[in-house]
C-alpha cells in the first residue's frame, strides 16, 4: 500500500521539492507553522521557529511578509526552514540551488552541511555536481535515469570521467 505524505513525515522523511513549493498566500511565519503541522509541542515549535530564524535571519526580518512576494532565494530558505520544522530524520532536497545567485547557493550549501552535522541524513539531488560531491559522504551519478557510477563523494569529485562529463574539465 502506498503511504500518504503525512505518513512519511510522521516517520521522519521530509522533502523540499524543486520549485520550493511555499504557500504563497501565507506569511513566512505561517509557512513555518505548517511545517510543524503534525506536532503538538507548542513551546518547542516556537523554539524551532526561532532556530530557523537564526539559520536564516532574512526570514526573521520578513516574518510577516507573504511568501509569494519573496525572491527565489528567500523562498528556498523558507522551504528548507519549513522542512526543518518537521524535525526530519531524513531530508530530501531536490535541486535546492537551481536558479539562485552564487551568494545564495553558498548559503544553501552551508545550511545543508550544518543540517547533516546535526545528525539529519540528507539526500540531495543536485545538478551542481562539484558542490554536491564536495559535501557528500556518498554520491551517485545518473545518466538517462540509470545509476552509472557510485562511490564516496570526494572520490567521485576527483574521478576523471566525472570531471570530464559533469564538471567540464
Amino acid at each position: 500500500k502506498g503511504q500518504g505524505a503525512w505518513d512519511l513525515v510522521k516517520q521522519g522523511l521530509v522533502m523540499v521539492p524543486e520549485g520550493r513549493g511555499t504557500f504563497t498566500r501565507m506569511t513566512i511565519t505561517e509557512n513555518l507553522q505548517m511545517g510543524a503541522y503534525i506536532r503538538s509541542d507548542k513551546a518547542q515549535i516556537l523554539a524551532d521557529i526561532d532556530k530557523v530564524f537564526s539559520i536564516f535571519p532574512r526570514l526573521k526580518e520578513r516574518k510577516d511578509q507573504l511568501a509569494g512576494t519573496m525572491s527565489g532565494g528567500e523562498q528556498q530558505m523558507l522551504a528548507m526552514g519549513r522542512a526543518l520544522m518537521a524535525q526530519p530524520k531524513v531530508l530530501l532536497l531536490d535541486e535546492p540551488s537551481m536558479g539562485l545567485s552564487p551568494i545564495m547557493v553558498d548559503k544553501i550549501f552551508e545550511v545543508v552541511n550544518d543540517i547533516h552535522q546535526q545528525g539529519v541524513t540528507v539526500l540531495l539531488v543536485e545538478q551542481n555536481a562539484s558542490r554536491a560531491l564536495a559535501l557528500a559522504n556518498r554520491g551517485y551519478v545518473m545518466e538517462s535515469g540509470l545509476i552509472t557510477m557510485t562511490g564516496e563523494g570526494k572520490a567521485l569529485l576527483n574521478d576523471p570521467k566525472v570531471r570530464a562529463a559533469y564538471l567540464g574539465e
